[in-house]
């Protein structure tokens, strides 16, 4: 998926020779966007096709970013007059691109319509470093609606990077109750495997089932003879009221066949991992009374 865009190295690599290249340049067949790259055809480009335009022009190894990336995301619904490109290595910036320099792990980088981008979780890291608070919340409002949480999450990113530009801004927004409330549900059984492993604490039946009366439910973690469950609360920000309502209410239910339930949110492995030890240690040493 190219967006009738194309450079030079790639059609190089279909085997045009330079000759080639200029012939088709000459006739309009290829008509330039930035030095070395081409629109295929026809010189008006839509948003998708800018993109990819800016980060072939910016170079290898490149991604679309900040702004940008928040728009290709669909997280706002303002596109930027300027193209955002985040790039391992120091380069010139293009009309209407602002390069970004900042060498990415692979794992805040991937592929979405066919255009290079950070992921969302880095998208709005970045964003948080050049926007308003108030759009910082929305485009994250909008990411835990339609539920884009990746890996590594906003809390981890805070972690990685303690001192960028936009840490102080997500700290503002998501606050110290919210952090980590909308990473994935793999994310969060990973790390509280983790921790467990680490403090000494024994490994539960993970995504366990157990029958409550005449039903069948599934429990995040489950000690048996400690008659002990962990649920990992890392639902969205803005979770849904009746789902809300009906963990409870199922809480409820297992409390009362004679199960103890807690829930463990990533704040707390994070921040608070020593207490959190001491007390499922203290829960999981108890047994219930006959």
């Amino acid at each position: 998926m190219q967006h009738g865009v194309v450079s030079h190295a790639q059609l190089r690599a279909l085997g045009l020779s330079r000759r080639a290249i200029e012939h088709r340049i000459a006739r309009k067949r290829l008509i330039p966007v930035y030095r070395g790259v081409y629109a295929v055809g026809r010189a008006g480009l839509g948003k998708e096709g800018r993109w990819l335009a800016s980060v072939l022009a910016v170079g290898p190894g490149c991604a679309l970013s900040h702004p940008s990336a928040v728009a290709l995301w669909a997280l706002r619904p303002h596109v930027p007059e300027v193209t955002h490109v985040t790039s391992p290595r120091r380069r010139r910036t293009h009309r209407d691109v602002i390069v970004h320099h900042t060498l990415l792990p692979a794992d805040e980088l991937t592929i979405e319509l066919g255009i290079p981008v950070t992921t969302v979780a880095r998208t709005l890291f970045d964003f948080a470093s050049c926007a308003a608070r108030a759009e910082v919340q929305l485009a994250i409002n909008e990411a835990e609606r339609r539920g884009l949480g990746d890996a590594p999450s906003l809390p981890e990113l805070i972690e990685r990077y303690p001192r960028h530009r936009g840490v102080r801004v997500l700290r503002q927004v998501l606050g110290d109750g919210w952090v980590g409330r909308g990473i994935t549900r793999s994310v969060l059984e990973k790390r509280f495997l983790a921790f467990l492993a680490k403090t000494g604490l024994p490994r539960p039946e993970v995504n366990a089932s157990l029958q409550t009366g005449d039903r069948w439910v599934e429990v995040d973690c489950l000690w048996r003879s400690a008659r002990l469950i962990v649920e990992l609360d890392g639902h969205a920000y803005h979770a849904d009221r009746v789902a809300f309502e009906r963990d409870r209410a199922r809480d409820r239910k297992l409390a009362a066949a004679g199960w103890r339930v807690i829930r463990v949110t990533w704040r707390q492995l994070v921040h608070e991992p020593q207490p959190l030890a001491s007390d499922l240690r203290a829960l999981l040493n108890r047994r219930e009374e006959p």
